[in-house]
């Protein structure tokens, strides 16, 4: 008898959401992804610490300079690990500025290339707000793959589909629990997950309409969320989800299906930035999720911060006291 994850990885391209190499390493994803507070927590552990020194050791004091070569570092690690992409996450801070958001992607590029990594192996992880969009669209053109995150909503996925996005990361999980939460309820069915009927929404509007943008479903809470999802191009899963699919045993059905989508009868939105921002507007868990989650990530990079902070000074007092 094969395991749910056997069969998922028939119908789904299975990535590691996580900054832990061991664990990367145990369930062989094609593609990972990080973000801010992945790497914060990866930081924080002991095995981590060299990697940590190493970022330090190259800001040379410059705490913006150490925090990107610190996301690029655990980059650089992962992409021995997998065949295919690793996301890497533009600062939060910026998820309102397109051109800082623009500069920034390129640093990070020219980052992984200084120690050989192609530009093709990384996709650039941005917010889906109008202005990391039009960012994604800039850098697109440059040939840089990004990764939009913090999808709620269809309007964002359709601007960023038109923008010419390379991969989009609709969450699941964080739509339920906003929906658990308005309505007052302990749970859904899996197949009437306000979460899952997004992603299959977004799924199927792209399929319908020839986008070529990959969906990523990503923010998981349970594993009934993840196989009612089988068949979504890509599906973004943390270790422990992993695990509990690798020991469950069982057949997988195929839940999104790319040719029964093309037959539907979905109309097509042309999305402008005042159609983006209306149809924003009228979605109150998109427009607070997508708020949360950008305080959330700029949440933990301050943190992160504060430990480089730390470490610079730690290595400014041993340079004293050795002069």
């Amino acid at each position: 008898m094969v395991t749910q994850v056997e069969c998922l990885k028939k119908l789904t391209t299975v990535v590691c959401d996580t900054g832990d190499f061991n664990a990367i390493k145990k369930f062989a994803p094609q593609d990972a992804t990080t973000n801010p507070s992945l790497i914060y927590k990866a930081a924080m552990m002991e095995e981590y610490a060299s990697v940590v020194d190493e970022a330090v050791a190259y800001g040379d004091g410059d705490v913006s300079v150490t925090m990107d070569k610190l996301a690029v570092a655990f980059g650089t690690e992962i992409t021995k690990i997998v065949p295919g992409y690793v996301s890497t996450e533009v600062d939060a801070r910026l998820s309102f500025d397109t051109d800082a958001t623009i500069a920034k992607a390129l640093e990070l590029i020219k980052m992984y290339e200084e120690v050989g990594i192609k530009k093709e192996r990384i996709l650039i992880k941005i917010a889906a707000t109008w202005e990391g969009i039009q960012a994604a669209k800039v850098l697109e053109q440059f040939g840089i793959t990004c990764n939009l995150t913090l999808i709620f909503s269809i309007a964002q996925a359709i601007a960023c589909a038109e923008a010419g996005c390379t991969l989009i990361s609709p969450f699941v999980g964080r739509i339920m629990d906003w929906y658990k939460k308005s309505q007052g309820v302990e749970g859904y069915a899996p197949a009437e997950d306000p979460g899952v009927m997004s992603v299959t929404a977004i799924f199927n509007y792209y399929k319908k309409h020839g986008h070529d943008t990959i969906v990523m479903g990503a923010s998981f809470r349970n594993t009934d969320e993840i196989t009612e999802l089988a068949g979504c191009d890509r599906l973004t899963i943390s270790p422990p989800l992993l695990d509990q699919l690798s020991s469950t045993q069982g057949n997988l059905p195929l839940k999104l299906d790319a040719e029964k989508a093309k037959s539907m009868d979905i109309p097509k939105i042309d999305m402008t930035e005042n159609t983006f921002r209306w149809m924003m507007n009228e979605d109150p868990m998109a427009t607070e999720k997508v708020a949360e989650g950008i305080r959330g990530f700029a949440k933990d990079i301050v943190k992160l911060e504060q430990i480089v902070q730390d470490k610079i000074n730690a290595k400014n007092k041993r340079r004293k006291t050795t002069r």
